[in-house]
């Protein structure tokens, strides 16, 4: 009679195989080769302690790939202790990492809007540039509001630009009174003066295509 080849493994084998060893991961996001920890840090998202995992490792991981796969699979948790964990990336002195790090909790969306109010009044102004990238995916609404408010105190005219560029956006004719004391506060600043010119005559041209 013809011989059966046995299989590879039972279903308890494939399972035990399947599970990956947390400390495993830990180690080789720690002291890996590359290849080791790129492949760790895909497999790190999975894991219940994940985030405790990438956190830890992006904080030293300095090799563009690995560190992409680390914020990518924060990006993919989307759980407000995954945007904790990129937050602080957002301050940092090298600009790849920021961009990374942005891109990250853009891609989270709704778990990032939260901490928009408090990255919008940062004290670094760099930071607050950022944080209006963040805003364009909220509803129109609630950005136009926390947009509106935040522009009535901004110290920084760079800062008010990016705003105005989101109003522009996602602003209605109730930002324009907002707009319009914006110009009056940096009217020596002639870019910002053009820039909330351009956002008005959009925004009214908007809003009375709505209406007809």
């Amino acid at each position: 009679m013809p011989l059966i080849r046995k299989p590879a493994g039972s279903p308890a084998d494939t399972r035990a195989q399947a599970a990956p060893d947390p400390a495993a991961i830990a180690a080789q996001l720690r002291a890996g080769s590359e290849e080791e920890r790129w492949a760790a840090a895909r497999v790190a998202a999975q894991l219940p302690n994940g985030v405790e995992l990438l956190s830890k490792a992006l904080a030293d991981e300095a090799t563009p790939r690995v560190r992409e796969a680390m914020f990518t699979g924060l990006a993919r948790m989307a759980t407000p202790a995954a945007a904790e964990a990129v937050l602080p990336f957002v301050r940092s002195d090298d600009a790849h990492v920021r961009t990374e790090a942005l891109d990250a909790l853009a891609a989270m969306k709704a778990v990032v809007w939260p901490y928009l109010p408090a990255l919008l009044r940062d004290p670094d102004s760099d930071v607050r540039i950022l944080a209006c990238e963040l805003a364009r995916s909220m509803p129109a609404d609630e950005a136009a509001r926390l947009f509106t408010s935040v522009l009535e105190s901004e110290p920084q005219p760079n800062v008010c630009a990016a705003i105005v560029e989101v109003l522009a956006e996602v602003g209605g004719a109730e930002v324009l009174p907002a707009l319009e004391r914006c110009r009056d506060r940096f009217r020596a600043t002639p870019f910002l003066a053009f820039a909330i010119g351009t956002a008005a005559e959009r925004i009214r041209a908007q809003s009375s295509g709505t209406r007809a």
